[in-house]
Order: structure tokens, then C-alpha cells, then sequence
């Protein structure tokens, strides 16, 4: 079936004075037989330069939505309009944790998120359609998404992040239905080993991604965020670790994205075709 984007009636206008325009769309996604619904902010430069953009795929948490970003940092079109590129924020199925739920499988986040949203995306929008103009970024659920999605699929994106990322499922049996996505941890360990992005390092090669990661050190996450950045120095894997006072709140999210955009902005110049 052919990958297509069907626009709503609505859209998420902005105001007159911000130039980016902010569409709600609806993916068609055949895994799952459902449609999706996705916030796509195309930059002021979309309408008036005939040539290809950079997308930035930023993954909403648990329990969040598909406009979650857009509602709580608004900023993001301030963004879109300063580095010229498209901003993404797909839905995540509430608490889909962006896997393939090896005990449910209504539940496949990850083929539609790498094999059915990026293509749709590429033939409806006139984007840089390789990894070296794709990037992808989330907020705790979106973090971990983030890192699972790139580190399993090098192919797709050239640089990734992850801000308060759920890095390790493991310390969390029982919170965010992580059982309902992996099983109980008691019956089906090993699903929660093989989809534990802190263990997922050993497919990292050598410069396939750039990497940024952050996390407030007040935050519940932040010792799985220490315990990779720990594990990327000793594979000498090169990334951006930052860890600075915060907790898990939009205060933190709001201040992590203008650095996390600014180097995905280096990282798209650092690519580009002369």
C-alpha cells in the first residue's frame, strides 16, 4: 500500500507574527491499520526556497501525545524558522515506548516510526531524504525512543538524542506499562534486556551517529543517563553528555531542546553538500 499523508481540516495555526506553519496530519500506518496523528512545522524558507529540508523528529513521553511539544514550547517554531529545518512529533501510542512489543502486537512503534512515517514524510514534504538530513530527539519515553530507534537503525538517521531518556527499563517493573509492552520482568527478562537501550551500545559503530544526551540531576533518570555516557567512554564512542541542576518537568525539556536543536543544526552544515 502506498505511504501517504492525509492533511486534517484542522490545523494548528500560528500566530501572525511566527512564520512557521504547524499542520497536524494523519499517517496511514498499515502495521498497526490505523491512522496517526503527527505535528509537522515546516520553516518560513519552505514556501519561498525550492530546495530540500532537514527533519528533526522530537518523540513526546509517556503518557504524552503527538502535540505535547507544540502546546508546551511553542518556541519550536522560533526554532524551525532560525536553522531552517522540519520539526516531527509523531504520536507514540501514549506508553509504546517506541519498540516493537514483543507481547503485543497491536503494538509496533518502531516499524512505523522507521519504516512508515519517515517515508511518508519524505514524499510528501521536500526534505533531505537520507540520514545525513535526518535527525531525532524525545523527553524521557521519547528519549529512550530516540536512542532505540537510531542505534537500531544507523541507516535512517545520522545524529541522535535523548533529554531525561528512560534509558534503562530495568530499575521499573512496575511503572509507565512497561509490563504491558515487555511482559512481567519476572517471566520475560530478557525482553527487557534486549530492549534496554543502555545494553544496546554493542551496535554503535565508530562515528555512524552523533550523539547528545542530557539529564537534570534531580531527575530519576539521571543515574541511567551517567551509567551510558559511563559506557560510550569506554567503547570510545563519541558524544555530548550533559548533565546540569533540573528534574523531570517541562522547565528542563524547554531549556534542553535549544541546545539539543543546535547541534543537530552543526551536525546538518557539517554534512551538507558544497
Amino acid at each position: 500500500m502506498k505511504l501517504k499523508l492525509l492533511f486534517l481540516l484542522f490545523t494548528l495555526t500560528t500566530f501572525i507574527a511566527q512564520a512557521a506553519k504547524v499542520d497536524t496530519v494523519m499517517v496511514v500506518s498499515t502495521s498497526m491499520n490505523k491512522m496517526i496523528p503527527t505535528v509537522v512545522i515546516t520553516p518560513d524558507a519552505y514556501s519561498s526556497e525550492n530546495k530540500s529540508f532537514p527533519v528533526v523528529y522530537v518523540l513526546h513521553g509517556a503518557g504524552g501525545t503527538y502535540a505535547n511539544w507544540i502546546t508546551r514550547v511553542p518556541e519550536l517554531k522560533t526554532y524551525a524558522d532560525t536553522y531552517n529545518l522540519i520539526i516531527v512529533c509523531p504520536d507514540g501510542g501514549g506508553t509504546s515506548w517506541y519498540f516493537d512489543s514483543p507481547v503485543d502486537d497491536s503494538m509496533t512503534y518502531e516499524t512505523y516510526i522507521s519504516k512508515e512515517l519517515v517515508p511518508a514524510v519524505d514524499s510528501t514534504y521536500r526534505t533531505i531524504a537520507n540520514k545525513s538530513g535526518r535527525a531525532i530527539t524525545g523527553l524521557s519515553m521519547g528519549g529512550h525512543g530516540a536512542f532505540y530507534l537510531a542505534f537500531k537503525h544507523q541507516d535512517i538517521w545520522g545524529a541522535a538524542g535523548s533529554m531525561s531518556g528512560g534509558l534503562d527499563l530495568r530499575p521499573f517493573p512496575n511503572n509507565w506499562d512497561l509490563n504491558k509492552r515487555l511482559g512481567d520482568y519476572a517471566d520475560h527478562k530478557e525482553n527487557w534486556e534486549e530492549n534496554s537501550v543502555i545494553n544496546m551500545v554493542y551496535k554503535l559503530k565508530i562515528d555512524s551517529l552523533k550523539l547528545i544526551f542530557d539529564c537534570g540531576i534531580s531527575d530519576f533518570f539521571y543515574d541511567a543517563n551517567k551509567r551510558l555516557h559511563e559506557k560510550l567512554l569506554e567503547r570510545n564512542i563519541p558524544h555530548d553528555y550533559i548533565e546540569r541542576p533540573g528534574n523531570h518537568n517541562w522547565d528542563y525539556w524547554a531549556n534542553s531542546i535549544k541546545y539539543q536543536l543546535l547541534f543537530f543544526n552543526e551536525y546538518f552544515k557539517s554534512v551538507a553538500t558544497p
